[in-house]
C-alpha cells in the first residue's frame, strides 16, 4: 500500500514522502495515529504540487540569501570599546552589537543567525559566521579597538599604591635586619 506521510517516520521517511508499506502497518499504525495518509491519485498530485512550490519558494529563498551573504562578506564592522591595558573589553560585544551595526549599514539579519559562541571580550580583530540559511554562511569582520587608556588620575593613583607598599616592604627589611632573640 502507498501512503504519504504526514510527520518524520524513523526508518521510514519524512514528511511529504511517498512511501510503499505492508497494509497491516497502515491500516493499524500509521493511518489511526494520522503519521499518513492513503496515497491516492488527487493526494499524490497535490503532493507533487505542493513539493514544486516549496522549491520554488526555497529557490527564491536561497537567491536572496547569496545576495545578502555577498554584502556581508565585504562588510568590516569596527567596535571602539573601553579596554585595559592588557587588551580586555570593560563590557563585550555580542550578537545584538553585530546585528544593530548591519542594520545600520542596510543590512537586516537577526541576531539568532549570527553565530558567535561567546560574546568578544578582546581587543583584536575576529571572523564572525553569520548562518541566513541551511545552504548559506557568510563571514562578516569584526575588528574591536580601544577607544582610551585609563586616565591618568587612576595611574598615578596605582604608582602611590606601589610606593607606599615598597616603602612599607623596605620598612618591614629593616625591621628584620635586627638582632634575633
Amino acid at each position: 500500500m502507498e501512503v504519504i506521510l504526514t510527520e518524520e517516520v524513523p526508518k521510514l521517511g519524512n514528511a511529504g514522502d511517498l512511501v510503499r508499506v505492508k497494509n497491516g502497518y497502515a491500516r493499524n499504525y500509521l493511518l489511526p495515529r494520522g503519521m499518513a495518509l492513503l496515497a491516492t491519485r488527487g493526494r499524490v498530485r497535490e503532493l507533487e504540487h505542493k513539493k514544486r512550490v516549496i522549491e520554488e519558494k526555497n529557490r527564491k529563498e536561497l537567491h536572496g540569501h547569496e545576495a545578502i551573504a555577498a554584502r556581508i562578506n565585504v562588510v568590516e564592522l569596527e567596535f571602539g570599546m573601553h579596554s585595559s591595558e592588557e587588551g580586555k573589553l570593560f563590557g563585550s560585544v555580542t550578537n545584538a552589537d553585530i546585528a544593530e551595526e548591519l542594520r545600520e549599514r542596510g543590512i537586516e539579519v537577526e541576531r539568532r543567525k549570527i553565530d558567535l559562541p561567546e560574546p568578544i571580550k578582546q581587543v583584536g580583530e575576529y571572523k564572525v559566521a553569520v548562518r541566513l540559511h541551511r545552504e548559506v554562511s557568510a563571514e562578516v569582520a569584526v575588528k574591536v579597538t580601544s577607544i582610551d587608556t585609563p586616565p591618568p588620575a587612576e595611574e598615578s593613583a596605582e604608582e602611590g599604591v606601589e610606593e607606599s607598599s615598597e616603602e612599607s616592604s623596605e620598612e618591614s627589611d629593616e625591621e628584620s635586619e635586627g638582632p634575633v632573640e
